[in-house]
C-alpha cells in the first residue's frame, strides 16, 4: 500500500525511465480508459450534431420492434449549446487580452509580446470554446527547428495527464496520441526532461522507428538539447470539475428539441385528411383517391347520409409555445448565458439593468478567467525559460507578468457619454478617455487633442506641447 509501495503512475514513470517493456502495456492501458465520451458530446452539440439528429419512429410488425420509415420525422436542432458558448468565448476573449508587467518600462514585457504575437490573439479564443465543450483543452509549448518558442492546441481527446500523489495537482507525464492514418496511431510519452515515440500498428505498440534520436530532448537550441524541468502541456480547464457547459442544460436542449421536432411533425401530418366515406360505390381506396385527383369527384349510392366526411387534426399551438418558452428561459438560466431577445429592459435599457442582465454570463466567466489566469502564469513560465537560454538572460522574474481580460458587454451609449462629460475635472482626463465609449485608442486621442489645443494656441501668439489637463 501507499506510500511502502509505489503506484500506477510511479511505475510508468519509472518504467520511461529504464525504458523498460512494460511501459508498453501501461501505455496501452491508459490509453483505453482515457474515456472521451463526454468531450465528444459537447462538440457534437457545438455543431448542431445533437442527439434528436439520430432520432428515431419505431412501429410493431408481427409483434416486432422496428424502424417506421414511413413516419413523419423531423430531426430539428437548435444550436442552443453554439449559442451560450460563442456569447462566453466573446463575451471574455471576444477582445485581446492584456499583458502587463508590474514594472514600468519593462523591456522583457515587449520580448513576451513578440513571442506570444497576434497569433495568441486567436489561440485563446479557440481554448475558452474548447474548454467550455470539453471541460479543458491542451496547449503544447515547444521551441521549433528554427529555434523559435511556439504553442499549440492539442485536443483533450489527445492527451493524457499524468499526475504525482498530491490531489492531481503537479503533472509528472502525459501521453498524447493521434491517430497518422487508418492503420497507425502515432503515441509521444513525455516526462520532465524527455520525450518517447511510439506508434500503434495492427501487431501492437512499438517504438517509433522513424526517429534517429528516441528517446529525445524535448528541445534543442545552437545544438544542445533541453529539458523544461516541467511536461511541457499546460491544461486549461472550464472548471473547477473539469466538465462541459453543456453538462448543466443538455436534457433541457433534448427535451427542447423534441418538442419542436415532434410539433412539425404533427403540423405537416395534420394536413393530411381523413376521409370518412359512407355510402361509397366501391371497395378499392386506391381507386377512391385516384378518382378523386382526377375528376375531383366520387360517385355514392345515393342513400341518406351517404357521402364523404373530412376530418383534421389540430394542434395545440399555445400551449406548444408556452412549454417552448419557459425551456428557453431554463436554458438561459442554467447555461448562464444572456437572453438577448428580452423584452424586460425596454428599447434603451439603462447601465444597471444591462448589468443585471450579463450577471449570469459574468459570473460563468469568471470561472474560467480564475482557471485560464492559473494556466496563462504557467505560459509565461515557459515564455522566460526560453528567454533565458535564447538571450542568456536572468535578469526577469516570470511572476512580474499577468494577463488582463477584456470583458465585452453591450453598454448603454448615451449614459456613458454622459457619466464622463460629469467627470471632467473630477478624474484625469485619461481616465475619462479610458472610460469613453467613443474613444478606441487613448495615446491616439491625447495626441489629437495635443493638436487641436496648439492649433487653437498659435493664432494667439503660443503653443503648448503637452496636452492640457483639466
Amino acid at each position: 500500500m501507499y506510500p511502502d509501495t509505489p503506484t500506477h503512475t510511479e511505475e510508468l514513470i519509472q518504467h520511461i525511465k529504464e525504458n523498460s517493456p512494460k511501459v508498453v502495456d501501461i501505455i496501452k492501458e491508459y490509453i483505453e480508459n482515457h474515456d472521451t465520451s463526454k468531450m465528444d458530446e459537447g462538440v457534437r452539440y457545438y455543431f448542431n450534431q445533437s442527439d434528436i439528429t439520430n432520432r428515431n419512429i419505431y412501429t410493431y410488425v408481427n409483434d416486432q420492434k422496428v424502424i417506421d420509415h414511413d413516419a413523419t420525422n423531423n430531426k430539428l436542432p437548435v444550436g442552443w449549446h453554439k449559442t451560450l458558448v460563442d456569447q462566453k468565448v466573446s463575451y471574455l476573449a471576444g477582445q485581446p487580452a492584456i499583458l502587463s508587467s508590474k514594472k514600468d518600462n519593462d523591456p522583457t514585457l515587449e520580448r513576451i509580446q513578440g513571442i506570444l504575437g497576434e497569433e495568441f490573439d486567436d489561440v485563446l479564443p479557440e481554448l475558452v470554446k474548447q474548454a467550455s465543450n470539453k471541460g479543458k483543452e491542451w496547449l503544447h509549448v515547444y521551441v521549433d527547428d528554427n529555434g523559435e518558442f511556439d504553442f499549440i492546441i492539442v485536443p483533450a481527446q489527445e492527451f493524457i495527464p499524468i499526475y504525482d500523489n498530491t490531489k492531481r495537482k503537479n503533472l509528472v507525464g502525459g501521453i498524447r496520441y493521434y491517430e497518422l492514418d487508418d492503420e497507425t496511431v502515432k503515441i509521444e510519452v513525455w516526462d520532465d526532461q524527455k520525450v518517447t515515440f511510439y506508434e500503434q500498428l495492427e501487431t501492437g505498440i512499438v517504438m517509433d522507428m522513424s526517429y534517429d534520436i528516441n528517446p529525445q530532448s524535448h528541445f534543442y537550441y545552437g545544438n544542445k538539447g533541453y529539458g523544461w524541468g516541467r511536461v511541457p502541456f499546460i491544461e486549461f480547464k472550464n472548471n473547477e470539475e473539469g466538465v462541459s457547459d453543456l453538462t448543466f442544460y443538455k436534457e433541457l436542449i433534448d427535451v427542447y428539441e423534441r418538442l419542436i421536432s415532434d410539433t412539425t411533425n404533427t403540423i405537416e401530418d395534420v394536413q393530411k385528411f381523413i376521409y370518412v366515406l359512407a355510402g361509397y360505390e366501391g371497395t378499392n381506396l386506391e381507386e377512391f383517391m385516384t378518382n378523386l385527383k382526377r375528376y375531383r369527384t366520387i360517385k355514392t349510392d345515393g342513400e341518406s347520409g351517404s357521402g364523404v366526411d373530412i376530418k383534421q387534426g389540430e394542434v395545440p399551438i399555445e400551449s406548444t409555445d408556452s412549454v417552448l418558452d419557459r425551456l428557453t428561459e431554463l436554458i438561459y438560466q442554467s447555461g448562464q448565458g444572456v437572453n438577448v431577445s428580452s423584452d424586460k429592459f425596454g428599447n434603451n435599457p439603462s447601465g444597471v439593468s444591462l448589468q443585471f442582465l450579463y450577471s449570469f454570463l459574468d459570473m460563468k466567466a469568471n470561472t474560467l478567467e480564475r482557471k485560464f489566469n492559473k494556466s496563462l502564469k504557467q505560459l509565461i513560465w515557459f515564455i522566460c525559460e526560453y528567454i533565458s537560454i535564447a538571450d542568456n538572460r536572468t535578469d526577469h522574474i516570470c511572476d512580474d507578468y499577468y494577463f488582463t481580460f477584456n470583458k465585452s458587454m453591450i453598454m448603454n451609449r448615451t449614459e456613458q457619454i454622459e457619466n464622463a462629460n460629469s467627470s471632467v475635472g473630477i478624474i484625469s482626463k485619461e481616465t475619462v478617455l479610458e472610460n469613453h465609449p467613443l474613444v478606441t485608442d487613448v495615446a491616439i486621442e491625447l495626441e489629437r487633442l495635443a493638436k487641436e489645443e496648439n492649433a487653437y494656441q498659435e493664432p494667439l501668439g503660443g503653443a503648448i506641447d503637452e496636452p492640457i489637463r483639466d
